[in-house]
């Protein structure tokens, strides 16, 4: 197996929307959320400019730092292309078989069924993506990994949890080597994050997080690990929550 990841970039304009009712729960995942958004709403072509790193910088009003993590993030999902130099800046990339594909699954309109078959296939999905995230993983992924864990443990209620949780999973898959796999993985996220309805906040509602976030340090200490036995028994018990 290769461990190689694609890239793509980031955009300009004040239509970047209202970036803090985002669920990404980091700045920069907010605002290359948010560029996908426009690049989709505008059915922007490839090619189309998106500004330089200044433009995206003074409209979002975020670090350059922030800035340029959103810009690796849009590159890593395939959406957005960098060209150096006079003339150069961030343009939307050629949308290949495996960004439209990852299009197509975002645009799935709501049925009964749709919520159940997302889930059914990310279930699927999970232990292919986690295997190879744990063939791939840097030092720098872990530490990202383990970050998106705290802000786990640090939600104060059922939303702010789940926004880490999608957040952490999508991360994972941004590890995995499989394009085609992570496509469709992340555009199933994608749907189950717009349409999960809110948790009862019950009595043991800590509990249960607290429990589910255990599954998940597990998952991430078995990737960060390598040990591919025991992401093998972290996805099944990620996969049967108590």
């Amino acid at each position: 197996m290769v461990c190689g990841r694609t890239g793509v970039v980031a955009t300009t304009r004040p239509v970047l929307g209202d970036l803090s009712t985002a669920a990404a729960p980091s700045r920069a995942e907010q605002l290359a959320s948010a560029v996908e958004r426009r690049i989709r709403e505008e059915s922007l072509a490839p090619g189309s400019p998106l500004g330089t790193l200044e433009d995206l910088q003074g409209a979002s009003g975020y670090s350059r730092p922030t800035v340029n993590e959103a810009v690796r993030v849009l590159r890593d999902r395939g959406l957005v292309r960098i060209k150096p130099g006079r003339g150069g800046g961030l343009f939307v990339a050629e949308r290949g078989p495996v960004v439209r594909l990852r299009h197509t699954l975002l645009a799935v309109d709501e049925e009964p069924t749709t919520v159940t078959e997302a889930i059914e296939l990310r279930d699927h999905l999970e232990l292919l993506i986690d295997l190879g995230a744990a063939r791939c993983r840097t030092e720098r992924d872990v530490t990202a990994l383990r970050a998106l864990l705290a802000r786990m443990a640090e939600a104060s209620d059922w939303a702010g949890f789940m926004a880490a949780n999608w957040a952490l999973h999508e991360r994972i898959a941004a590890v995995s080597p499989n394009a085609m796999a992570r496509a469709v993985y992340v555009g199933t996220l994608g749907h189950l994050s717009s349409t999960s309805a809110a948790y009862d906040e019950g009595p043991d509602s800590r509990a249960y997080r607290a429990r589910r976030h255990q599954a998940h340090v597990d998952l991430v200490a078995a990737i960060a690990d390598g040990d591919e036995q025991r992401v093998r028994t972290a996805v099944e018990r990620h996969a049967t929550p108590s």
